[in-house]
């Protein structure tokens, strides 16, 4: 990671690689929040820390901007944890290793953590420079906002002063978000019911898929791989018969599921007309998701004859309905706001146990009436085939304001700095200003931040020259407030 070292800003990427080398996912921000801590003591900063390890570090102004009003720095502690097959890495005990690729940083088999790791670093580069010109500074540092945003909900703000708030949680330069989506978390169990079945059993396993964020990217209209091996599974129960022995996909409720596996008994006899039935599902797939997910892959393999534990038909009819009626994907589209997602649903988790289904889902909306339609539609659902439904993590939408000074001067700075206006958008994806509003009244709020690519997944890169430009652009709009 030396080579690390000699990227510029020079401050933020050490603070970046110093923030990686800390395991940091969602429930494991201790030690990072503690580090923290300890950078805002080392400093003579004061800091306070809750039970949860949600921070606030205050900053004094630099000379000249004492009569100034505090601005607010927010971004969260946590990553999603993601790694390829082959890594063995424990990102909850170990650091991350770090490579630069042309002009991305990368890490080798795992997330990277940029979002939001590169918040952080801007904050304690921010604070660890007594050159730079800012007004008093009070750094907001939260916990869990990839599952739910659970530490801005949670946090007591009743110590800040500032009514300007800059969130450096986006990922496009050139883009000022103004405004996101609410949310709301829901996971949903089905009891099932087994008996002991022989046949021959066959690995089913959907790979190849891209993901993503659910909330950035959902529009994208790529394959969601636990949808892709119920519906397999309900035109293989067309073609022959056979049993459900265990089902899984997916990974974080947010993310795109990119993998999904099953295991089946088929009788001997049948065997020939499920890999056919395999061969003629995949073409199927390619043909739909050609443009959007060109490298899909069902993989069906045969081992041995067994007897073993397997879902009974009543249990595999509400399984399939379950997951053929959960409506997931885009559901509303914005009538005021020209390709803006307004509402939507991502199906992230699948788990099946000997005992239950589990679903574990995230509700985004722009419109809070819907984001309720939504779950009552799925609460109703699991309710009709004997299950019940369990929400956390609900947060408010951050709704656009027109008269925004904070908004005024961060265009303005843009502009001079770039030589163009800035793209003002809402995003579909969750931000902590919505939270952080709803408990500061009359909060001001932006979001900004570099480019990043491929979030949430272990191709995710941050590009480094990008990093710098922000770097410049947010010194110079704490210079000009």
């Amino acid at each position: 990671m030396n080579s690390i070292q000699s990227l510029k800003p020079a401050s933020v990427f050490h603070y970046f690689e110093e923030i990686c080398s800390i395991p940091h996912t969602s429930h494991h921000e201790k030690q990072l929040s503690d580090y923290c801590v300890r950078f805002a003591k080392e400093r003579g900063l004061t800091c306070t820390q809750d039970a949860m390890g949600n921070l606030i570090i205050f900053a004094p102004a630099s000379p000249g901007y004492e009569q100034k009003e505090p601005v607010i720095l927010q971004g969260h502690l946590d990553m999603v944890g993601v790694k390829t097959e082959d890594c063995n890495l424990n990102l909850e005990k170990d650091g991350l290793r770090l490579m630069i690729d042309g002009e991305y940083l990368t890490a080798e088999g795992t997330t990277l953590g940029g979002d939001d790791g590169i918040a952080v670093a801007y904050a304690l580069a921010l604070l660890d420079d007594k050159e730079i010109p800012h007004p008093p500074l009070e750094v907001v540092l939260t916990v869990c906002e990839e599952v739910g945003l659970l530490g801005a909900s949670a946090m007591n703000l009743s110590q800040c002063k500032g009514r300007r708030l800059i969130n450096i949680d986006s990922e496009e330069e050139g883009i000022l978000t103004v405004g996101c989506a609410g949310g709301r978390r829901a996971a949903c169990q089905i009891p099932v019911e087994r008996n002991t079945q022989t046949g021959i059993l066959c690995h089913i396993r959907f790979s190849g898929l891209l993901g993503g964020h659910s909330g950035l990217e959902i529009h994208k209209k790529r394959a969601n791989a636990i949808q892709l091996l119920s519906r397999f599974l309900l035109f293989l129960k067309k073609e022959t018969d056979y049993s459900l022995v265990s089902m899984s996909g997916g990974i974080k409720e947010n993310a795109i599921p990119k993998d999904s596996i099953a295991s089946v008994l088929i009788p001997e006899k049948n065997l020939s007309c499920a890999k056919k039935a395999a061969e003629t599902f995949l073409s199927y797939i390619r043909t739909e998701y050609g443009a959007a997910d060109p490298e899909i892959h069902l993989d069906f393999t045969e081992t041995t004859k067994t007897t073993t534990s397997v879902i009974t038909e009543n249990s595999l009819l509400s399984i399939l309905t379950a997951l053929t009626f959960i409506p997931c994907g885009v559901q509303a589209m914005s009538a005021d706001i020209p390709d803006t997602v307004e509402t939507s649903l991502n199906l992230g988790i699948m788990e099946l146990t000997e005992e239950k289904l589990t679903l574990r889902l995230s509700i985004r909306s722009s419109v809070s009436s819907e984001k309720e339609a939504l779950a009552d539609k799925i609460e109703l659902l699991i309710k009709t085939l004997g299950g019940h439904t369990e929400f956390q993590g609900d947060y408010p939408a951050w709704s656009y304001t027109k008269e925004s000074p904070l908004r005024d001067c961060c265009v303005k700075v843009f502009e001079d700095q770039y030589g163009k206006a800035p793209l003002l958008q809402t995003i579909h994806a969750g931000l902590e200003c919505g939270i952080l509003s709803s408990k500061i009244p009359g909060l001001d709020c932006i979001s900004f931040g570099p480019n990043q690519l491929d979030v949430h997944t272990p191709d995710e890169k941050l590009h480094i020259p990008s990093v710098e430009r922000v770097w410049e652009y947010l010194k110079a709009v704490l210079k000009a407030l």
